[in-house]
């Protein structure tokens, strides 16, 4: 039997399987539903052993469980593979705004309704009939590679524990590749592989001047105005290109290649309907000499989030307003770090900030590290591979704008990354309805069942 039979045959049971698991409301963000987290951690682990994993443990966290299952490869000397998704899910409201359950999965034509079909817990399951065709397809009881997973907990509540848990457990997670299943593709079309996730990093400004708001008729012109001086610093922060002025933000941006720009040019990319899900948006914008894809996935941003100070309620009130505050965010490519980003930052405001007014920077620690995957890595060309077999197609490259624990994987466990994943932009996660295409599932555990023999070979 081979992969497509295996899938084929066995598509019903899978379905009916990832419904069960999809029931259990696993929100990690609401206490009230954190046993119902432990009680997924529980059932998957379950699921595992009876697929045929040999181990299969729940490991608990200073917060919310992961669950670890390996199955070790015939060959001593094959690599190891890790696999990373998360077993919780996001909040369900506002719940008026589904038309169906959220907890009770729903088969509409070749879609499948509920809370987790994309993210993550269906992009997870996958994986598990890619395994068992494999070894069907292969005649073996084990795979051509040492196969890990980590399904983690916490993700979608801001994986507080999650680097602690990898330093902790890092002998047992040691792989040769991690494999990210919890990303888009650009279209069921057009399959693409995710190459890298932009990070984060925020900060918020206030600037005081004089002791209390004043007369604007006694005051007005002769003393430091804060909204004025905010205006003014706020308005040095990007150049006439787009570029941001801070020193050093650039520095350690790692540059598209020019294959990488070809890649990314070649999607269907229509901006014009692209400004339509921007809220309407009347014109593209941002930094000279990329393009829009280019400048989303890969250039770095400075947002001002929010400003306010002086007065803001009905009707006039002549002041000088005596504070002024702001919020800002960067968006972080690979090679930068949060903790640098906010570092320049602050020193660039300090330096820009006008005469007369009190400066304080406040930045929340941590932040989120992008992450990045090279094209032309051995891992992502055996995926790729992998992924075209299984599509019949040419398989194209994204990054996408959102953030995650992915960087923390790569460098505590010191492995590359690899994005082998079947979701879409329009599978409303995070939101009501949130959906998966059921063939493309099945299209991901065919890339999967291909992925191990092509990974036993690249990673060796």
């Amino acid at each position: 039997m081979d992969v497509v039979e295996y899938i084929q045959a066995n598509k019903a049971q899978f379905f009916a399987d990832l419904k069960e698991w999809l029931a259990i409301p696993s929100i990690s963000g609401d206490p009230a539903h954190h046993d119902d987290v432990r009680r997924s951690a529980d059932w998957l682990a379950e699921y595992l052993r009876g697929q045929g994993f040999p181990t299969v443990e729940v490991w608990p966290t200073a917060g919310l469980p992961a669950v670890y299952a390996e199955w070790p490869a015939a060959d001593p000397d094959a690599p190891s593979v890790l696999v990373y998704g998360h077993h919780d899910v996001q909040p369900v409201t506002p719940l008026e705004e589904w038309d169906t359950d959220p907890f009770t999965p729903v088969e509409q034509g070749d879609q499948l309704v509920a809370r987790g079909t994309s993210d993550d817990k269906g992009q997870v399951f996958f994986h598990t009939l890619g395994l068992r065709a494999n070894l069907a397809a292969n005649g073996t009881d084990a795979p051509p590679v040492t196969i890990k997973l980590l399904v983690e907990g916490e993700e979608e509540s801001g994986s507080v524990h999650f680097a602690e848990l990898l330093t902790e457990r890092r002998e047992r997670l040691a792989a040769d590749a991690v494999i990210i299943s919890d990303t888009t593709m650009w279209s069921a079309d057009v399959p693409s592989m995710c190459t890298g996730m932009r990070g984060l990093a925020e900060a918020e400004i206030t600037l005081r001047g004089a002791e209390v708001d004043l007369h604007s008729g006694s005051f007005g012109g002769a003393v430091p105005n804060a909204l004025h001086a905010m205006v003014e610093l706020l308005g040095k922060l990007h150049d006439a290109d787009g570029r941001v002025t801070v020193p050093g933000f650039y520095d350690d941006v790692v540059p598209l290649t020019d294959e990488e720009r070809e890649l990314f040019a070649r999607l269907p990319f229509d901006e014009a309907g692209w400004l339509e899900t921007a809220g309407n948006s009347r014109a593209a914008y941002g930094e000279a000499g990329f393009t829009t894809l280019e400048r989303i996935w890969a250039r770095p941003t400075a947002e001002i989030n929010g400003l306010w100070g002086g007065h803001t309620g009905p009707g006039g009130k002549t002041i000088v307003p005596r504070e002024a505050h702001a919020k800002l965010s960067f968006r972080l490519v690979a090679g930068q770090e949060p903790a640098k980003v906010r570092d320049a930052f602050v020193a660039w405001v300090e330096a820009n900030a006008p005469a007369g007014v009190e400066v304080e920077v406040r930045t929340p620690g941590g932040g989120v590290r992008p992450c990045f995957s090279p094209i032309d890595s051995a891992g992502v060309a055996a995926a790729r591979r992998a992924m075209e077999k299984a599509f019949g197609k040419e398989v194209l490259f994204t990054r996408e704008g959102g953030s995650g624990p992915e960087a923390d994987l790569a460098d505590i466990l010191e492995a590359p990354l690899v994005f082998v994943a079947v979701g879409l932009n329009d599978d409303r996660i995070h939101a009501p309805n949130e959906k998966v295409e059921m063939p493309l599932l099945l299209k991901g555990a065919e890339a999967a069942a291909y992925l191990w023999d092509e990974l036993a070979t690249a990673l060796r």
